[in-house]
């Protein structure tokens, strides 16, 4: 049996995750569900996702849509309190380098082709305005393409509008950017069990658990509460070419 909460695990933040994880194992130990003492960290992500024995897991909405909504049960989705989000729900901020513009065909930094914040968004939002990317460097993380962007080596990154909260606080690079926009919002990063689990035994210890943590560690994690969005609000949302594809069809493979 093993649990993951990969997507915003900093080490920033760990503590205050593993005092949540502590507080839904106890929780799912009442009801008679088997849970792990500690999550699993380190491994790949997409190794977690698929593993048989998965209790819980948190992953981003395109890799869900994308790969993963046959093989995991959905189980819910928590709240970050983003500002004009409905619950359960966030957006990205599209940031670049203080003081400069957006130019005519700009430098996307871009933390992984599978995130909705850093890629989907990104994409939604150029082409709400006409915009085409002539290049885009994959980062592997959003700290990264903060980095990147004020660096010089990329024009403008979205970025999931959860982590650059903690990135204003604990990332340098940050403080050199400036968030000239916010993308739509879309439904959060869901959690998920293996096939088989019961989603709504998960849900009712995870909404416990958020409700029994501390305020500083609420705060911490930006935590508020937990929403229970349908499969269809996930699978509503179309696929994004990956970068390759989408350079081929600006008309530059070499992009």
């Amino acid at each position: 049996m093993i649990a993951g909460l990969p997507m915003y695990d900093r080490p920033e933040t760990r503590g205050a995750t593993d005092r949540l994880w502590s507080a839904i194992a106890v929780r799912l130990r009442a009801t008679g569900i088997a849970a792990p003492e500690a999550l699993t960290r380190g491994a790949d992500p997409w190794s977690l996702w698929r593993d048989p024995d998965l209790l819980l897991a948190q992953t981003c909405g395109l890799p869900y849509r994308a790969r993963l909504h046959r093989e995991v049960t959905l189980v819910a989705t928590p709240d970050y309190g983003v500002a004009g989000c409905p619950p359960g729900h966030y957006r990205s901020v599209v940031v670049v380098r203080s003081g400069e513009g957006v130019p005519p065909a700009p430098r996307l930094a871009c933390n992984d082709p599978l995130s909705q914040s850093g890629w989907a968004a990104a994409l939604d939002w150029a082409a709400a305005r006409g915009v085409t990317f002539r290049a885009v460097l994959e980062t592997g993380a959003h700290a990264a393409s903060a980095r990147t962007v004020a660096e010089g080596r990329a024009d403008i990154a979205a970025i999931d509008a959860v982590t650059w909260r903690l990135l204003t606080r604990v990332e340098p690079a940050a403080a050199t950017l400036q968030v000239i926009d916010r993308t739509a919002p879309r439904p959060g990063l869901p959690l998920i069990a293996g096939p088989g689990r019961d989603p709504a035994s998960l849900a009712a210890a995870v909404e416990g658990a958020i409700a029994a943590l501390a305020t500083e560690d609420r705060a911490a994690l930006g935590l508020v509460g937990l929403a229970r969005l349908p499969a269809a609000a996930y699978l509503a949302l179309p696929i994004p070419p990956d970068p390759a594809a989408y350079a081929a069809r600006m008309g530059d493979p070499a992009a």
